[in-house]
């Protein structure tokens, strides 16, 4: 798919048509994240940082199941 760069006021930008959005599940207001691969840019609804982040957060409340319950007493 080739996409053009415009002005939008004082910046520059892309304009996503419907098609793309609705493949990557987006609307307007939504977060895109542009991942630099070895390959270029890859555009993703996914935040692979965060996905990290509660996966170790996941792993830390099955651990500490007790713990958290009394503490939520």
């Amino acid at each position: 798919m080739k996409l053009k760069i415009t002005t939008i006021g004082n910046s520059a930008g892309v304009i996503l048509p419907k098609e793309l959005l609705a493949r990557l599940r987006l609307g307007k207001g939504d977060e895109l994240y542009a991942l630099e691969t070895p390959d270029g840019i890859r555009l993703t609804a996914f935040d692979p940082e965060l996905a990290a982040q509660m996966e170790v957060a996941e792993e830390v409340m099955r651990k500490r199941r007790t713990l958290l319950r009394k503490l939520a007493e």
